[in-house]
């Protein structure tokens, strides 16, 4: 248990560090309200919101090639499913 809580915090810092920073990379992910989110790390509010899986990865795809990071896809339970690098 204690090794679960220390990870979850690790994680919780590793995602605050790279919030609004050029670092910060854009998740794909299922949302109530839209269907689909683009979210970029460390923010709680999407920047961008579709009832299409196959356009929020695109945008996502055109976001982290215009930021040079990365563009991570989730399925519906929240678990990722492919990833895409634009690191230069």
């Amino acid at each position: 248990m204690a090794q679960d809580k220390n990870n979850n915090n690790e994680r919780e810092q590793y995602f605050k560090e790279r919030a609004g920073t050029d670092e910060a990379r854009f998740h794909v992910v299922p949302h109530d309200e839209e269907g689909w989110a683009v979210k970029a790390e460390g923010n709680d509010e999407p920047d961008y919101t579709t009832d299409s899986k196959s356009k929020a990865v695109k945008e996502a795809k055109r976001m982290a090639e215009e930021a040079g990071t990365m563009a991570i896809i989730h399925n519906e339970e929240g678990r990722i499913e492919e990833q895409h690098n634009y690191e230069e």
